[in-house]
């Protein structure tokens, strides 16, 4: 969970970059058709797709559903979001989580772990106002956020379905159908996108986007949240978000693109403090 939460930081800032060239859910088809090949390319080498994982395909369906939802809606809100304050806003994931967690597999919060999805949650909000008490007061956050908030429950509702619904395939494999049926949602959802894209004229940045998030942000960080899901309770499987606006502003200067301001990193310490509480076996 900790190399996941740096691999999807990265998406943020690249996906901000990209935004504004590409539809979103055209983007998204491209890189989930190219994860898939990975992914079954990596399923193969490690003896195939055993028959009994093609029982009840309905299972990937609604999975990978929740994953396009999510990631389509992501590279929405990038358009008129700030790649940090977007990254705050997946941090209140944890909180959803756990309330799926309950709702889904019956698994209960610990008085610690309801104290620190509340740090975690100012330190979000801190964030997403950057810091302007009077913002929050007027909650007024920007379109971008509120579109991303509705990506982030279908992303929270994903940790605890995995285990509820995997019938004890591989995670390789259950990551395997999971892409493919997000896959052909996207090809469905997004189909005219796809065909009106002029995708010969499309920046670099574009590429790089697509190239890494393909990678790293959507089969590698599907196997390992996955791998960590069928591990963990569902809180402490979100608790490593928290620390994906640390990593989002260590991108943002790794890319040039600067830091923000100083005020912002007290709901980043919030969300580090969140985390060690998180992680905490006792």
């Amino acid at each position: 969970m900790l190399a996941f939460s740096a691999l999807v930081a990265g998406s943020f800032s690249l996906g901000s970059m990209a935004a504004p060239h590409i539809a979103p859910a055209a983007l998204n088809a491209v890189r989930f058709v190219l994860a898939t090949a990975l992914l079954f390319a990596v399923v193969q080498m490690r003896g195939g797709v055993p028959r009994a994982a093609l029982s009840a395909t309905w299972r990937y369906l609604l999975i990978g559903g929740l994953m396009a939802v999510y990631f389509v809606l992501m590279f929405e809100g990038l358009r008129t979001a700030e790649p940090v304050s977007m990254s705050a806003v997946f941090t209140l994931t944890p909180v959803m989580a756990a309330g799926f967690g309950w709702l889904l597999l019956r698994q209960r919060m610990s008085p610690r772990i309801a104290l620190a999805l509340a740090i975690g949650g100012a330190g979000a909000l801190w964030v997403i106002f950057r810091a302007d008490l009077a913002a929050l007061l007027r909650f007024s956050p920007g379109r971008g956020e509120m579109i991303f908030f509705v990506g982030c429950a279908s992303h929270a509702v994903y940790a605890p379905l995995v285990p509820r619904l995997n019938r004890g395939e591989p995670g390789l494999v259950f990551a395997l159908g999971t892409m493919v049926a997000g896959t052909l949602v996207l090809i469905l959802w997004g189909l005219r996108d796809i065909l009106t894209t002029d995708w010969t004229a499309l920046p670099r940045i574009v590429w790089v986007t697509i190239l890494y998030t393909t990678v790293a942000a959507t089969a590698l960080s599907t196997a390992l949240l996955q791998f960590a899901a069928m591990r963990l309770p569902s809180a402490k499987v979100m608790a490593y978000t928290y620390l994906i606006p640390s990593w989002v502003i260590l991108w943002e200067i790794g890319l040039g693109r600067g830091a923000p301001p100083a005020l912002i990193f007290g709901g980043v310490g919030l969300s580090i403090v969140a985390v060690l509480l998180l992680l905490r076996d006792r």
